[in-house]
């Protein structure tokens, strides 16, 4: 007997993906920071050492726990060689357009002959809302069961108090890596969305997520 194939949602541990913040099917949520990379060997002894030690501190500093994740993938260079061609067709002077045609070559046939990567820096901020759920049954037997409006104004509520909580714990991540000399931002939807495709999705090349 053939068996019925799975889809890959229900491997997964998510529900939805609401104003960029990620909802788990057992009630928690989490958000996800993009931070950009700073090059030690750029930096001078001291300077080295008094990031290490700043961003130490901002870790000691943390009263819950954060995941940082980094992504690897190829950078994706077709945009811009479409950026190029385009200009072509816009630029009248011949000399410019044969130096032009020149350069994407140049960069086509580098960009197959070495991989060219680039790397994103997550941190994954969670929140867990722990409630008590014992009695519920005896409450329910006494006040009756809850329509399904009422159900989804309550879920609308508990959402947005979770939410309130959580965006604080992410100014707290955002305030400390700006004070180790790191800009970040928060994912909204769409990016978070692109995210999870490139991890489920790791053969697909995709562009560069960019902090605005």
């Amino acid at each position: 007997m053939a068996l019925k194939a799975k889809a890959t949602q229900e491997f997964t541990p998510i529900k939805e993906v609401r104003d960029g913040i990620i909802a788990l099917k057992n009630g928690e949520l989490r958000a996800i920071v993009l931070a950009n990379s700073v090059n030690l060997s750029l930096k001078s002894d001291d300077e080295q050492r008094a990031t290490i030690l700043q961003f130490q501190n901002f870790l000691n500093t943390l009263d819950f726990s954060v995941q940082i994740s980094v992504q690897s993938r190829r950078l994706d260079i077709r945009p811009y060689l479409l950026l190029l061609e385009n200009r072509i067709k816009v630029q009248n002077e011949p000399l410019l357009k044969l130096q032009t045609r020149e350069y994407i070559e140049f960069i086509r046939n580098f960009t197959e002959s070495v991989s060219i990567m680039t790397k994103s820096f997550f941190l994954v901020v969670p929140y867990t809302h722990t409630t008590l759920q014992s009695d519920s049954g005896i409450f329910q037997k006494l006040f009756g069961r809850k329509s399904k409006e009422e159900a989804r104004a309550a879920h609308q509520v508990d959402f947005e108090e979770k939410r309130s909580q959580l965006e604080e714990r992410v100014a707290v991540i955002q305030q400390g890596l700006s004070r180790c000399g790191i800009n970040s931002a928060q994912l909204g939807t769409e990016e978070v969305v692109e995210v999870f495709y490139k991890v489920f999705n790791p053969g697909e090349i995709e562009g560069k997520i960019k902090l605005e």
